[in-house]
C-alpha cells in the first residue's frame, strides 16, 4: 500500500528556521534507510506559506488567496511517498523517525486510493491497464 506521510507545519517552520546540520545529517540519513528497505517513494520540504497561494472553489467561481496563512499546525511543512505492507509498517517507520522540527511536531500517515478502490468507477479494463507516463508514477488518477 501506499501512504503519504505529512509533517506538519509548525510556528518554527513558518517564519523559516533552518534546520540544523546535525538535524539534516539524521534526516539524510531516515531517508537512505527508507531507500535501502524499498520504502521510498518521493519526499519534500515546502516553503512556508508566505509564498503559497490558495484556491478558493465555490462552484464555476474561483479566488486566489495569498499567503501566510493562520494556523500553522493546521498547514504541511513537507511529505514523503512510502510504499509499505500496511498501516501498521508505515507507523513503525514513522516512530524511527527523527523529529522533523526543532520543536514538538507531528507526522500524519494518510493510505492513497488504490485500483480496489475506485473499482466501482473503473472498468476492470481499466483497472488492469497501467497509466502511461507522468501520471502513472504516483497515483492511481
Amino acid at each position: 500500500m501506499r501512504v503519504m506521510v505529512f509533517v506538519k507545519a509548525t510556528e518554527d517552520s513558518e517564519i523559516y528556521a533552518p534546520p540544523t546540520a546535525e538535524a539534516f545529517a539524521a534526516m539524510d540519513q531516515f531517508t537512505e534507510e527508507l531507500v535501502n528497505a524499498g520504502v521510498f517513494v518521493a519526499a519534500a520540504g515546502l516553503k512556508n506559506t508566505a509564498e503559497a497561494k490558495r484556491i478558493a472553489f465555490d462552484g464555476p467561481d474561483r479566488t486566489v488567496i495569498d499567503g501566510p496563512f493562520a494556523e500553522a499546525r493546521d498547514l504541511v511543512a513537507g511529505f514523503s511517498i512510502w510504499e509499505v505492507e500496511d498501516m501498521d509498517e508505515a507507523v513503525a517507520w514513522a516512530k524511527r523517525c527523527p523529529n522533523p522540527m526543532p520543536g514538538p511536531s507531528e507526522v500524519e500517515i494518510r493510505p492513497y486510493f488504490e485500483a480496489a478502490d475506485l473499482a466501482g468507477l473503473l472498468t476492470p479494463e481499466e483497472l488492469s491497464t497501467p497509466r502511461e507516463g507522468e501520471r502513472g508514477k504516483l497515483g492511481v488518477a
